[in-house]
C-alpha cells in the first residue's frame, strides 16, 4: 500500500469514527435502546483498528514517530484523552448530566486531534492564541 493510501483509509476512518461516536453519545443521552444492538458495539473496534493500523503503518512508511514529532505526540496525549474522556461519557459517567460534559469533551478532544493532523502543529486550533 502506498502512503497516499493508507492517508486516506486513514482519514476515512476518522470520519467514520468521529461520526460513530457522536451517534453513540446522542443514542446514550437519548436513553436509546438501539445501544444495545450487537453492530453498535461491534463496529467502532473495527473502525478504530483501521485507524490505528493505518497510523502506524503512516508512522513507518514516512519515519514520523510520535515523541520524535511534536505533533505526533500532541496527536498521541491527544487520543489518549480522548479515549479516557469517552469512556466516561459512553459508560462510566454515573448520571446523564455527567455523561453529557464528558461527552463534550471527548468532541472537543476529537477536535483537537483533528486540528494537530491538519496544521501539524501540536497546538492545533490552539495555535492563534
Amino acid at each position: 500500500m502506498t502512503y497516499l493510501l493508507l492517508k486516506h483509509l486513514h482519514v476515512t476512518a476518522v470520519v467514520v469514527s468521529g461520526c460513530g461516536f457522536f451517534l453513540r453519545g446522542l443514542l446514550m443521552l437519548a436513553g436509546s435502546p438501539m445501544l444495545n444492538r450487537r453492530w453498535l458495539k461491534v463496529m467502532p473496534h473495527v473502525v478504530d483498528t483501521i485507524l490505528l493500523g493505518s497510523a502506524i503503518a503512516m508512522a513507518v512508511i514516512s519515519s514520523q514517530y510520535p515523541f520524535a514529532q511534536a505533533w505526533l505526540t500532541a496527536k498521541f496525549f491527544g487520543l489518549l484523552a480522548y479515549i479516557l474522556l469517552g469512556m466516561m461519557a459512553l459508560k462510566r459517567g454515573r448520571t446523564r448530566r455527567v455523561r453529557a460534559i464528558f461527552l463534550v469533551a471527548a468532541l472537543a478532544a476529537f477536535g483537537y486531534i483533528v486540528s494537530v493532523a491538519l496544521t501539524r502543529n501540536p497546538f492545533g486550533f490552539l495555535s492563534w492564541i
